[in-house]
C-alpha cells in the first residue's frame, strides 16, 4: 500500500493508539484492553500503521499460554486489530497482520490465536479447525488459530493475559 509505514509502537504513540482503537470500535473497551496489556508487560508485538505522519492502524499480539496436563507452551493472541474508519478497506489491517506474522515467525513463535470474523481472518491462514482442539472460554466458530511449523500445540487450555479477564 503506497505511503503506508508499518513500525513497532513506541511509548509516544499511546494516545494515538487509544484514539484509533476507540474510533475503530466506537467505544473504549479495546483501547483500555490494550493499555492494560501493555502496562502488565504481556505484549509480545505491537505495531502501528502510519500514513502521512498519522497513526491510522494498530495491532497487538499478547502472550497466550497453552496449558496441557504435562506441560505448557507459549503462543500469541492477536487482539485487537484496529483501523481508523477513514482508512478501512484500504489494506491497512492486512498489512499489519502480514507484517506481524512475519516478525513473529522470525522471533520463533509457532502459534497465533484470534477471536474474530472467520471470513476476514481466513485470508491470513487462520481457521477454526486449527483451534477446535483447544479448551477456551471463547470456543466457537470465531475462535481461530494459525500455526507456523509442526511444533505448535494443537490442544490444551488457552490462558490469555490477565487483562482479558477484566473485559465486561
Amino acid at each position: 500500500m503506497n505511503g503506508l509505514l508499518i513500525r513497532e509502537a513506541m511509548e509516544a504513540d499511546r494516545q494515538a493508539i487509544h484514539a484509533v482503537e476507540t474510533r475503530a470500535f466506537g467505544r473504549n473497551d479495546e483501547a483500555d484492553l490494550v493499555e492494560r496489556i501493555v502496562a502488565n508487560g504481556d505484549e509480545v508485538l505491537e505495531l502501528v500503521a502510519v500514513k502521512s505522519g498519522l497513526i491510522v492502524g494498530h495491532i497487538l499480539f499478547s502472550r497466550l499460554l497453552v496449558e496441557t496436563r504435562n506441560r505448557g507452551a507459549s503462543a500469541v493472541a492477536l487482539a485487537p486489530l484496529a483501523v481508523d474508519p477513514d482508512h478501512q478497506r484500504q489494506g491497512v489491517g492486512g498489512a499489519l497482520i502480514e507484517d506481524g506474522h512475519r516478525l513473529l515467525r522470525l522471533a520463533g513463535e509457532t502459534l497465533s490465536v484470534v477471536l474474530g470474523d472467520p471470513a476476514y481472518y481466513r485470508r491470513f491462514g487462520y481457521s477454526h479447525e486449527r483451534a477446535a482442539g483447544f479448551d477456551s472460554d471463547y470456543q466457537g466458530a470465531a475462535l481461530q488459530a494459525l500455526a507456523w511449523g509442526t511444533s505448535a500445540p494443537a490442544a490444551g487450555r488457552l490462558v490469555y493475559a490477565a487483562a482479558f479477564a477484566e473485559l465486561a
